[in-house]
Formats: C-alpha cells, sequence, structure tokens
C-alpha cells in the first residue's frame, strides 16, 4: 500500500466540529470549530478555504467558511433559506448550496453575495456534485429526481430566467424514492454518472442526455456511491452497515453484467455506511458509518487496512484531500485530479476561472459571427466573378461571332 502521508481525512457531524483525521494512524490533525454540519453539507472552496452549512436552532440558514490552513473562521455566509448539499466550482470563485424547498442558491465567494436561486427539486435538494471538468452541476432531490445544469447557464445572472425546464441540460426521474447520491466518471460532458438511492438501487446513467445505462438492486437502502476514476468499479454503502464493490466491465467468460458479480464487503461496524471517498492514488476506499467507525480498504482484494473510530460519534460526511491541510483537494465521490481519456479538459482548463471561461465564450460567439460574415462575403465576391465571367464570355462569343460574319462577308465579295 503506498503512503497516505499527504492525505487528510475530513469528517463532519451534526453533533461535532470538522475533523481532520491522519489516515495512518487515525489521530486528530485539526479542528474546524462552530459548525454543526448536516449530511453532505462539507465541501473544498479552491485551494485555500472550506465550507461547510451550518444547522441552527432557528430557521435561518448559514455557510461557514474556513481557512484550511489555520483552521479559523473566515465568514459566516447567510443563505436564503437552512441548506445541507454544497458543492464549489473548481477555481473556488462560486459555491452552490441545496436547500430545504428545493431550490438551489449560487453564492459568489468569498464575498457569499447570492447570484441567483433557481427550483431544481419539488422536495429538498439531497445532493449535488459537479462533474470532472466543472462544466456541469449535478443535483439530486429527495423526490426522486436528478436535474443536470450547465455552470456557464447558472451564472449568467443577466438572463433572470430562474425556469428549471430552461435552465437544465436535462431532467428526469431517476428513482422511486429519495436520491442519496450522486457521482460522475472521467469524461466531463461525455461520462457516465451513478446515483444511490433509498429505493436499494443504484443505477447507471448517461450525463448529457440521462439516459438510463444499468440498474443494480441491493437488499437495503443504499446512502452513498462512489465512481472509481477509472470507470472500472462502483462502490456503494448500504444501511446494513456493507460497502458493495459492482464492478462496471464484464468479464472475459460471463456477459453481461448481473447482480451476481456484486460483492459485498463487511466491516467491523452495525450501522449504515454514510460516506464513501477514493484515497491513496484509488488503491483504497474509505467508508464512513453512522457509528461513528472510519474503515480504510483496499480496493483489490476488498481487505480492510485498518479501522478507527471517530470521537463525535455518527459521520454524516467525508472527503479525502491530498497534500496535507496545506493545499489539499478534494476526492469525494471520485473527482480528483486526474487525466480524463475519454474527455474533459486539462489540469490548467479546470482551474481555469468562470469569468474567463465566460469570456472565452463571448469571443468565440464574436469569431463565429465574423468567420460568417467572411463566409458570406467571399459567397458574394465569387457570385460576382462568376457574373463578370459570364460576360467576358458572352463579349467573346460576340466578338468571334462578327469576325466569322466579316470573314464570309469577304468571301463572297471576292
Amino acid at each position: 500500500m503506498a503512503s497516505f502521508s499527504r492525505e487528510v481525512i475530513l469528517t463532519s457531524s451534526p453533533n461535532q466540529p470538522i475533523t481532520a483525521l491522519d489516515p495512518l494512524t487515525g489521530t486528530i490533525r485539526a479542528r474546524f470549530s462552530g459548525s454543526h454540519t448536516p449530511r453532505k453539507g462539507l465541501t473544498l472552496v479552491g485551494d485555500a478555504l472550506i465550507a461547510a452549512s451550518h444547522v441552527s436552532a432557528t430557521v435561518s440558514g448559514f455557510i461557514r467558511l474556513y481557512n484550511r490552513w489555520t483552521s479559523n473562521l473566515v465568514h459566516c455566509l447567510p443563505t436564503p433559506e437552512p441548506v445541507a448539499s454544497l458543492v464549489a466550482t473548481p477555481d473556488g470563485s462560486y459555491l452552490f448550496s441545496g436547500g430545504l424547498s428545493g431550490y438551489v442558491h449560487a453564492l459568489v465567494l468569498p464575498s457569499g453575495d447570492l447570484l441567483r436561486s433557481f427550483r431544481a427539486h419539488r422536495q429538498p435538494v439531497s445532493c449535488l456534485t459537479v462533474n470532472d471538468d466543472g462544466s456541469l452541476l449535478i443535483s439530486g432531490g429527495d423526490d426522486g429526481m436528478i436535474v443536470v445544469f450547465p455552470i456557464i447557464r447558472l451564472l449568467d445572472a443577466a438572463s433572470g430566467d430562474d425556469d428549471c425546464a430552461q435552465l437544465a441540460l436535462c431532467r428526469f426521474a431517476a428513482h422511486d424514492l429519495s436520491v442519496t447520491d450522486v457521482s460522475s466518471g472521467p469524461g466531463g460532458c461525455n461520462a457516465t454518472m451513478v446515483s444511490s438511492s433509498l429505493d436499494g438501487t443504484c443505477k447507471l446513467w448517461r450525463i448529457t442526455d440521462g439516459s438510463h445505462l444499468r440498474t443494480v438492486k441491493f437488499p437495503c437502502p443504499m446512502w452513498c456511491a462512489v465512481m472509481e476514476p477509472t470507470s472500472s468499479h462502483i462502490y456503494a454503502g448500504g444501511a446494513d452497515g456493507r460497502v458493495y464493490a459492482v464492478p462496471l466491465v464484464a468479464r472475459r467468460r460471463r456477459t453481461p453484467l448481473d447482480e451476481a458479480d456484486v460483492t459485498a464487503w463487511v466491516a467491523e461496524q452495525s450501522g449504515a455506511v454514510t460516506a464513501l471517498a477514493m484515497a491513496n492514488g484509488n488503491q483504497n476506499l474509505v467508508s464512513a458509518s453512522e457509528e461513528g467507525l472510519i474503515t480504510i480498504w483496499e480496493t483489490k482484494h476488498g481487505s480492510i487496512v485498518r479501522c478507527f473510530g471517530h470521537e463525535g460519534g455518527s459521520i454524516g460526511d467525508l472527503l479525502v484531500a491530498g497534500g496535507g491541510i496545506t493545499g489539499f483537494r478534494a476526492a469525494r465521490s471520485g473527482d480528483e485530479a486526474r487525466p480524463s481519456p475519454g474527455g474533459g479538459f486539462c489540469k490548467r482548463e479546470k482551474n481555469r476561472k468562470i469569468t474567463e471561461a465566460m469570456e472565452m465564450d463571448e469571443w468565440l460567439s464574436v469569431v463565429t459571427i465574423d468567420k460568417h460574415r467572411a463566409v458570406d462575403m467571399l459567397e458574394t465576391a465569387i457570385g460576382s466573378y462568376e457574373r463578370l465571367l459570364a460576360l467576358l464570355l458572352r463579349e467573346a462569343n460576340r466578338g468571334i461571332n462578327e469576325e466569322d460574319a466579316r470573314d464570309v462577308y469577304r468571301s463572297t465579295s471576292v
């Protein structure tokens, strides 16, 4: 097993502070106090901040921003309503939060100004994620729906259109009960995504149009799922305390894939598996339980590497972040820095500011218009040259005919 020395495990809890743990020893490396964070309410923001949604005794909603180097509270951002699920754009310029009303609220960072709010679901937003190249926001809800939004369209506040049908790339009924997690694989807009649900299934979808690819049934409600970054496996956490490994590549002697290919990993815990994250170059999987137990698995054989308790009890969310406390990057739901052979952008493009991308889009639109104008001018010029050539040919033919007539006249006169 390779070294975990440049990674930390971040955990959040509804009744305990956010904790950074050493995966090698389980010792606490830092605490981020002051937040009571609901499920899916923890995310990394750029290279310097951690965002956590806060459950308060009032009906007010807050998001707390922490400095990851000092663990100090930097900002407390008010939200229009209580929010749970959070996700940030790769450059850390914008933060999306899912509300109890089914609305998603887009905030500008670090100011916390509300850019826009738009309805995504009829019931509370249960999970949010961004695909690997940072171009799409994926939202799951308690209504069983999944909605995919182009982020550049959401950031165009000047449009003033908050209609989900106009903003969404696709929207579809995914599950009979609440969607508990969504994870996308590599490939940018051409990727496959997996969803988990309390209806006891995980389903694979094509991200661009929501086409259903496969359903895997389990013996219990499923609380979380993560797609391995090479898209070879998905891992799902069940209410029965087991982690299920599902291969996405058919074996040579048995196709197509069926439920017989699903392997259950049994941990030393009795509570539901509430969160999963890939770690250590995808050689390991980290799981968290509602009983507060963190388990590190070897993905090749499904064996336990180590497990340790979380002093805060129940764990609502878990991240594995690279680079230590300084400069780490999120790896929840398989979203880590990696090349995308099937599509997507390079690292420089993934870190490009959204505003720069919008400016590039405007310039490309101008270039496209200029190109069309140039083509029209060229077609007009070609038409003019064709008419001029026809005129020259007509005059030349007329001259030839007159010369022939004179020759005939001379011959008859002689």
